[in-house]
């Protein structure tokens, strides 16, 4: 008989190992597969370096891609105090934990009741209490327990690791979402930041050009006086002049506005934004080194992510497959336990112990294991597909950026050629129109010219310049 249990025992064992075996040879994870270009599309316009032997812009930190003090102190306070982020940082403590609890799964599961007392007092006129009163002499019996249980699932089939593999892959996740979250944040407050300056830079040539009206109404007043002129003259000029007064307040207000907005994207209430910096003097950002489509898998935050859910979703693949396997279980228990107080911790008389193993494997549950693997199959097949439109936008998205900083360059070009003239055709007119040799039309329209072009000039600068921070942000924003 001993014989006969012993070889079944091996024969079991046996099974175990062949289908430990076959249950080994689970697809490891891939990359799924992408067909990216060589090259990102850019115009003829632009030259960039794009091949994989040059630093990308990605790969610089903000702290080297930005240079303006004010604009770096305020990108600093930002990641420091910004309430969004620190939600996001709070999302990885919470993944963090859920991680550790999961390098729990191989440890057994353990139980510590430290007592429990009962007393059965079973009805007199019932089977148990005539034994009672016949085989103990009273009508009541005793019972005072202390147990260990201890509980533990060998991991035969490594569905425990898969466990862990999936907890691992949505805790990185938490951490490439929280650096995009960052990417955006430092990329919404460097072009609030440069729209500011853009502000500042449109009340300057505003304020400019409200000195020169006044310098021409002062001078058409006087030519009225010598009968030179008429009063429809002067009219024109202080209509001209209440104009532009009445675009001040117009660009105050948005001043303020933007200032509000960049100090509640760095954490605090709104208020005045101190800066020296002009837009004039605000050099454009490097942005000829871009790389290859293919270093954003490795750079860009949201790419990555969207990745770590593919691996998330392929270990919950695994796990839900060997659901179906069969599993071992081991139990034991000790402890001490008498059925009279003063018995209940006699050392050795009152201890006892169990240990049981146990093999299970599902037959017939209404199909839900089968049913979650098949699930979790489509769940992954939806999150390669995402992963793959993700890395599609964003190639897009640097595309469209390159082909925004191509026509903000041939912009630029074009209207610092008209500032110059603008500024020439104004000095002429006053000129002539000071030697009666113009009218007064000519100076309106030369002076209205010169101020739409300059606004025109500060509008394209403040597009190239947050175009570029576009492109940084989108080409992974400096994470390495």
């Amino acid at each position: 008989m001993i014989k006969s249990n012993i070889q079944l025992y091996k024969n079991a064992g046996a099974l175990l190992v062949l289908i430990g075996l076959s249950s080994c040879s689970v697809q490891k994870y891939q990359q799924p597969e992408l067909k990216l270009p060589d090259n990102f599309r850019s115009g003829e316009q632009l030259e960039f370096a794009q091949d994989s032997t040059v630093t990308s812009i990605a790969k610089i930190p903000y702290r080297e891609f930005f240079t303006d003090p004010v604009l770096l102190s305020l990108i600093e306070e930002g990641i420091a105090n910004n309430n969004d982020l620190k939600v996001a940082l709070k999302q990885i403590e919470i993944a963090s934990l859920g991680y550790n609890q999961s390098k729990w799964g191989n440890i057994p599961v353990v139980g510590l009741n430290v007592g429990t007392a009962s007393i059965n007092r079973p009805s007199d006129n019932s089977l148990n209490g005539v034994m009672f009163g016949e085989f103990l002499g009273q009508r009541y019996i005793e019972d005072y327990t202390s147990t260990i249980n201890i509980s533990w699932e060998a991991d035969i089939w490594g569905k425990i690791k898969g466990r862990k593999e999936a907890a691992l892959a949505s805790y990185l996740q938490t951490q490439e979402a929280t650096k995009a979250v960052q990417t955006q944040l430092v990329a919404q407050i460097a072009q609030g930041y440069y729209n500011l300056l853009m502000l500042d830079m449109q009340l300057i040539i505003t304020n400019q050009n409200l000195e020169l009206v006044n310098r021409t109404l002062n001078m058409t007043k006087k030519q009225q006086e010598l009968g030179l002129t008429t009063s429809l003259s002067v009219q024109q000029q202080e209509n001209t002049k209440d104009q532009l007064l009445a675009s001040i307040p117009v660009i105050e207000q948005a001043i303020t506005i933007q200032e509000n907005a960049l100090s509640t994207l760095t954490g605090k209430m709104p208020g005045e934004i101190k800066r020296d910096s002009k837009l004039t003097d605000t050099a454009t950002l490097e942005y000829k080194s871009i790389g290859i489509p293919s270093e954003m898998l490795s750079y860009r935050p949201d790419v990555k992510s969207s990745e770590l859910t593919v691996r998330q979703a392929f270990a919950n693949v695994k796990v839900a497959k060997k659901s179906m396997y069969p599993a071992l279980n081991i139990t034991a228990q000790g402890g001490l336990n008498a059925f009279e107080l003063k018995d209940w911790f006699e050392i050795p008389g009152s201890l006892f112990g169990l240990a049981a193993g146990s093999i299970t494997q599902p037959l017939f549950n209404g199909k839900q294991l089968k049913t979650q693997y098949k699930q979790s199959q489509i769940a992954m097949e939806q999150a390669e597909l995402n992963f793959k439109q993700t890395v599609l936008n964003a190639v897009g998205e640097v595309s469209n950026v390159l082909a925004t900083i191509e026509s903000a360059d041939k912009q630029e070009e074009i209207t610092t050629r008209l500032v110059s003239r603008s500024q020439e055709a104004v000095e002429t007119s006053t000129k002539l129109f000071q030697n009666d040799m113009a009218t007064y039309l000519d100076v309106i329209v030369a002076q209205n010219n010169k101020l739409q072009v300059e606004l025109s000039l500060a509008s394209v600068k403040q597009q190239k310049l947050s175009a570029v921070v576009n492109l940084y942000r989108a080409l992974g924003g400096g994470w390495n």
